[in-house]
């Protein structure tokens, strides 16, 4: 799925839409963003030698999880972060890089969603966390 059908599902737009395609197989989230070396989040962090910020990292994880939970998300709801659990940073994310993500929900109870991810750069893992998520309504 490309930019204009993930905007379908999350509520994300203009800058902090972080992702450029994400699919779907066997409950996996395999989601890419091409990281652009003019990348706002770049700036300032750190002049002379770019990575992109761990809590950047972290969004494009939530945000590719959250493609899964499309179903749930009908009728003006959205979700929202709750919980980031065992989040370690392995190898920076650099400009230019190819970010690729493999997510899944692990449980659910009631509004709220589990799951755990990875973040790749050529094979390399630079990021692991779970995380949790409330379905909520939209109040935008």
């Amino acid at each position: 799925m490309n930019q204009e059908e993930i905007k379908k599902i999350l509520p994300h737009r203009d800058n902090m839409l972080l992702l450029d395609e994400v699919t779907e197989e066997d409950g996996t989230a395999h989601g890419i963003f091409n990281i652009k070396p003019d990348a706002w989040f770049l700036k300032g962090h750190f002049p002379g030698a770019p990575i992109v910020p761990g809590v950047i990292l972290c969004e494009i994880l939530a945000q590719s999880t959250c493609v899964l939970l499309a179903e749930q998300m009908t009728d003006g709801k959205m979700p929202m972060y709750t919980g980031l659990n065992n989040v370690k940073f392995r190898s920076p994310v650099r400009p230019g890089d190819r970010f690729e993500t493999k997510c899944r929900i692990t449980r659910s109870k009631g509004p709220f969603f589990f799951g755990e991810g990875e973040g790749y750069v050529d094979g390399r893992l630079c990021i692991k966390a779970e995380f949790s998520f409330a379905i909520t309504e939209n109040k935008l």
